[in-house]
């Protein structure tokens, strides 16, 4: 949530004019304009094919709008631009069985390439990173005997290791069970507060989106509602967002509706 005696920056980290985007037929995402001020924890939320992950592949660069701009700390986004840009992907395509160390991997932020010996500089910054997400224990376990939360942790550390201005995550605690979660959570808070870092997430945890975010991105093709979580979390902008929820509710996350 926002708290105001968090440094905030009037500037924007990304914006978005009028942006559509589309695939022959298909509209992925259609018209939306966003601002998203420098400092804070988004999250965005929808259904299954409602442009999540093609709204954080254009902020990446890896993919062009069909028509509008998008802007990240004023200029378009570039592929491959990762100096002020740190993600953390959905799907690890990566053969567990590689003979690599979490270290080495963790390294690979640094140059996007797999480093046949590291130097003691980017030892040095991965061992950071590490620390940072609380793996350093990890740095030469066998990459295919860590479970899927310490693998989080490795890919989070390896989005940092630059210590990117803005850090985009695809629905990083997937698989992950509760507890780990909350530590995954509270090390992007950390993070954030640190480095004074936007941070925008994908996720269908409602709970964990209500709780930890400034803002919530209610997205299903086009923007729904871009508000904080007490009020995107209402019954009014959900059905909207999701279609029939099944019944009614009166109380969301412990909150009263007043939508």
């Amino acid at each position: 949530m926002v708290n105001q005696n968090d440094k905030q920056s009037d500037e924007n980290a990304v914006i978005f004019e009028k942006v559509t985007v589309r695939f022959g037929t298909h509209t992925a995402i259609e018209d939306i304009s966003l601002e998203i001020k420098d400092g804070l924890f988004i999250t965005v939320v929808g259904p299954n094919g409602g442009g999540k992950t093609t709204f954080l592949k254009l902020i990446l660069g890896l993919l062009e709008p069909s028509s509008g701009v998008v802007k990240v700390f004023g200029v378009k986004p570039l592929k491959n631009a990762t100096q002020a840009i740190g993600y953390v992907p959905q799907i690890k395509t990566f053969d567990r069985s590689f003979p690599a160390l979490p270290i080495e991997l963790v390294a690979t932020g640094l140059t996007g390439y797999w480093i046949g010996i590291l130097s003691k500089e980017q030892k040095k910054l991965a061992l950071e990173a590490l620390e940072q997400v609380g793996a350093t224990k990890l740095a030469k376990k066998p990459l295919g005997k860590l479970s899927g939360g310490e693998l989080q942790r490795i890919f989070l550390a390896r989005s940092i290791i630059r210590k990117p201005r803005l850090l985009l995550l695809d629905e990083p605690a997937s698989g992950i069970d509760v507890a780990g979660e909350m530590d995954f959570n509270n090390i992007l808070e950390d993070y954030k507060k640190r480095q004074n870092a936007t941070i925008i997430m994908i996720t269908h945890d409602w709970e964990s989106a209500y709780h930890h975010s400034d803002y919530v991105l209610l997205l299903n093709r086009t923007i729904i509602c871009y508000d904080v979580p007490g009020k995107a979390f209402s019954e009014k902008w959900l059905r909207i967002a999701f279609g029939h929820l099944g019944h009614a509710h009166e109380m969301i996350f412990g909150v009263k509706n007043n939508a």
